[in-house]
């Protein structure tokens, strides 16, 4: 929602054509660069004109029906309704897609109540206009953050360098994750990442209440001075850099469900000793009985089931070893004239998944409490590191030159970390080795320790270990270890890095830890696969381009995570549709074919003697690992073998076979400068939704085409849907995730059914034109001046009708208004004779509409232009009587 401040509002400093609303300072006295209306209107109509967007008109400040609000505070309370399921299926409200409004808004009590900082600062308004766009089930994240960011920098010529966004940096405590979805938005748009920045739920979470719809936002600030690095200035009070757009994206129904069901699963579990999977096998039960009342039961009811299923299984994995560790800490003291350790209820939330109100559950049955300001404590720390390792801030726990010196002084030996790559198949599920180690060095960020206390930042280094440190394009894994005689505590891995030899493990302490202490180290194993899985999918799709674009292909960077795909190469221009589907054809064979997911070590000089061998252009240790599809690695030497296949130098962690990558689908491909390209994938599930959506798109496209087809619209408002249509589909098909050649070949098809419903248009336009001119010569005859109103909601068909009402009259001065009743929205178009000295028609129109309100512009010849009134035979007299005095 951008939020438009209706008064006299501070320039910005900067060029002459940015936008001046987006803090209010009046006490300047300079005048505003674009009026309040202008604003207005520019927003919405480029949400109306540019994508499709429904005009909804302000409801009124005292809101109607809702005992909750004192005023309007926001633009969305019109649409609580649609958010809260309770609108009525045959209002007008229960069809809105998309939507755009500018709400009066009124902060003056309740949740939102300004009033007590009106006056005390710059930017605080009791009273205010919020411009709002607004998708029910409609676009979602990328779509919004794309239109927020060209309104703001192309039509409002606000500089990109002056923006900065934020975004959600997750919270622990409520068991949610980063948007960090939001944040690759930003950065894939071009955003630079010093500009995308991590908040808390404070100041980058929407809520309605305690319990309802609620979602991660994401906010666009305004830097009023430039020139500098304002980031930490953002959500910081300053008057200088000012919130002006809040994207709020509802994907959550509040912590409730989940919570609840995670009750009933320990229920079932330890209380009635029910097997796994008793609540799913309730629901056909469930169903039978309220089936006829709620029919969507019987079509959504094996899709619950799984639900239900995958909720039990992820929490009974983490309850068993939970419950053992609060009995071990109860069995330590007498807790019930106490308080039960934060540091034990935060990790077993942390690193097992349990809500903090289950943990506060198991302990109450037990006559115990939490420590909960030390609780609070534990989770402001754990959201401060969590922000700044998410906004990419340079860690001060890498081990410096000195750090190392002194390490390798002490003659620490480097960590051991071959256990990341010792892990195999146990009938067709990953297991991975148990790790044991010893703390041999802590870094406390400045200098080496011998010991760190409870709730200190440390970088732990371990004679062994099982976790991945980032490198290669790969990144670390995640998970936590315990202390020996400390079962009970997890000390979570907040990141993992090489220094020198050395794997430094970033940790907050969550007890006393000193060098020599034993550790268990437990790694994240979903986690860790899906970073496999993708790695290994990367390799695969690097040999599919070299096969069908050519030897000349070459890798120039790539990252992969659990989640994510992301491969630059080197190419003369973008693939085409035909050369998409090769290299995913290609993929897909090779992933078919279950092949076997080789590795090993080499001399470095024999490593590069392999025929086919894909390697950056970086420096590799000495032996090298080398990673190979389907054949060993020792077959691979010169005159081993003539087989092509993947071969690649590289230290990441793999697959053991390609199967499990189960599918790719290649979303998007486009130059990034000139030679190269990227690649964004997606694999598994995700694959197989992306092509579903590229079905469904399909579909709809088909089903245009098949409309516009034959004897096509036969009227002028049925061809402007159409074309609305195709539009909204390119839109769609721009922003799903879909297979990049289909939305190639769908974009072009979009293009041709596009350029076909305007030349309808264009004539069903003349033709109505010329009806309308008719009309008007047989009331109004060939006189010098004719002014007069048009029935209609097309700009273009008003200038057309004047256009044939001139060339009919050529020597009349000729304007005419159209009324919109259901907005107040005038428009205008006119033209004069050629030899008409005394009239311009653009100052007859910039006239005409600035008396509207509006604006207009044109040549001396034909002008056009918008205003807005509520009487429109006013309007027509004004314009009659200006024209009438110039030409006297």
């Amino acid at each position: 929602m951008f939020k438009l401040l209706i008064q006299r509002l501070r320039p910005l400093r900067g060029p002459p054509r940015l936008l001046s609303a987006a803090s209010a300072r009046s006490i300047s006295g300079f005048p505003p660069r674009l009026p309040a209306a202008q604003v207005r209107s520019t927003f919405v109509d480029f949400f109306r004109e540019k994508h499709g967007h429904l005009l909804v008109p302000s409801s009124p400040v005292r809101p109607r029906g809702d005992p909750s609000l004192l005023f309007v505070n926001a633009g969305m309370n019109q649409f609580k309704p649609i958010f809260l399921g309770t609108a009525d299926p045959s209002s007008e409200m229960a069809s809105y897609r998309r939507v755009v409004n500018s709400q009066k808004c009124v902060r003056a009590g309740g949740k939102h109540n300004d009033l007590e900082d009106v006056g005390r600062d710059v930017y605080h308004h009791t009273f205010f206009e919020m411009l709002g766009n607004w998708s029910f089930g409609d676009y979602f994240k990328e779509e919004a953050c794309q239109m927020a960011w060209s309104l703001l920098t192309e039509h409002y010529g606000i500089p990109a360098d002056r923006l900065y966004v934020s975004y959600f940096g997750g919270d622990a405590a409520s068991g949610l994750l980063a948007d960090e979805e939001t944040r690759h938005i930003w950065l894939d748009m071009g955003v630079p990442s010093a500009h995308v920045l991590p908040f808390d739920l404070k100041d980058n979470f929407w809520e309605m209440g305690d319990t309802g719809p609620c979602g991660p936002c994401t906010e666009i600030h305004y830097d009023h001075v430039g020139g500098r690095d304002a980031a930490a200035l953002v959500n910081a009070d300053s008057p200088d850099v000012v919130e002006i757009w809040n994207l709020v994206f509802i994907q959550y129904n509040r912590l409730v469900l989940r919570r609840i069901l995670r009750r009933a699963v320990r229920f079932c579990v330890e209380v009635l000793q029910a097997p796994q999977g008793a609540l799913a096998s309730l629901v056909p039960t469930v169903t039978q009985i309220l089936g006829e009342v709620y029919p969507e039961l019987y079509r959504e009811a094996d899709r619950i089931m799984d639900v239900i299923n995958e909720n039990e299984v992820h929490f009974l994995s983490s309850l068993q070893q939970g419950s053992r560790l609060i009995r071990r800490t109860l069995s330590k003291k007498d807790y019930r004239h106490g308080f039960f350790p934060a540091s034990v209820a935060w990790s077993l939330h942390r690193d097992l998944g349990f809500p903090l109100d289950l943990v506060d559950l198991m302990l109450e049955e037990r006559g115990v409490q939490v420590d909960r300001q030390e609780l609070d404590r534990l989770i402001a720390e754990n959201q401060k590191v969590a922000s700044e390792l998410q906004a990419g801030a340079q860690s001060q726990l890498m081990l410096d030159v000195l750090s190392l010196a002194e390490l390798q002084r002490l003659r620490v030996p480097h960590t051991e970390d071959n256990l990341k790559y010792q892990y195999g198949l146990d009938q067709g599920r990953y297991v991975f080795p148990a790790c044991r180690a010893t703390v041999v060095a802590l870094y406390d960020g400045q200098t080496l320790v011998a010991e760190v206390s409870e709730g200190q930042r440390c970088g732990v280094i371990l004679d062994h270990t099982c976790f991945y440190s980032e490198q290669g394009g790969q990144s670390h894994d995640q998970g936590y270890f315990t202390r020996d005689g400390l079962q009970d505590v997890l000390f979570s891995v907040e990141a993992v890095a090489r220094a020198g030899g050395y794997v430094v493990h970033q940790v907050t302490a969550a007890d006393t830890l000193k060098t020599g202490d034993q550790v268990q180290l437990h790694l994240d194993q979903a986690h860790r696969i899906g970073c496999m899985v993708k790695h290994t999918a990367t390799h695969i799709l690097n040999f599919a381009l070299r096969k069908v674009l050519g030897p000349a292909v070459h890798q120039r960077g790539s990252h992969v995570s659990a989640d994510r795909l992301r491969f630059d190469f080197s190419v003369k221009g973008s693939l085409c549709v035909a050369q998409l589907q090769q290299v995913e054809r290609c993929v897909c064979d090779i992933i078919s074919a279950n092949q076997i997911v080789h590795s090993g070590e080499l001399p470095l000089q024999k490593a590069r003697s392999i025929r086919g061998l894909r390697a950056v252009d970086e420096v590799y240790p000495d032996p090298v690992r080398v990673v190979s599809l389907d054949v060993p690695v020792s077959e691979l030497l010169v005159g081993g073998t003539d087989r092509e296949t993947s071969v690649e130098l590289c230290c990441g962690t793999h697959l053991l076979q390609t199967g499990a990558i189960e599918d790719l689908v290649i979303v998007s491909e486009k130059q990034l400068v000139k030679g190269i390209s990227r690649i964004i994938a997606v694999t598994g599930q995700d694959a197989s939704q992306a092509r579903e959506a590229g079905w469904v798109l399909s579909q709809d496209v088909d089903s245009l085409s098949a409309r516009l087809s034959g004897s096509g619209p036969s009227s002028l408002d049925s061809a402007q849907r159409l074309s609305k249509e195709a539009s909204l589909l390119s839109d769609a098909v721009d922003n799903t995730p879909i297979p990049q050649w289909q939305r190639r070949e769908l974009q072009g098809r979009l293009r041709a059914l596009l350029r076909t419903s305007n030349t309808v248009i264009r004539k069903l336009e003349t033709r109505e034109a010329t009806i309308r001119a008719q009309v008007l010569l047989e009331k109004n005859g060939k006189k010098e001046l004719l002014v007069d109103s048009v029935e209609t909601d097309s700009l273009s068909v008003l200038m057309k009708t004047v256009n044939q009402l001139s060339s009919a009259a050529p020597n009349s001065h000729v304007m005419l208004l159209a009324h919109q009743r259901h907005s107040g929205k005038v428009l205008c178009a006119c033209q004069v004779p050629k030899d008409s000295p005394a009239l311009a028609a653009s100052d007859w129109a910039v006239a005409v509409c600035r008396h509207l309100g509006g604006s207009a512009g044109g040549s001396t010849l034909v002008a056009k232009g918008t205003g807005s009134s509520s009487d429109i035979t006013e309007a027509l007299k004004w314009a009659n009587d200006f024209a009438s005095q110039k030409n006297q």
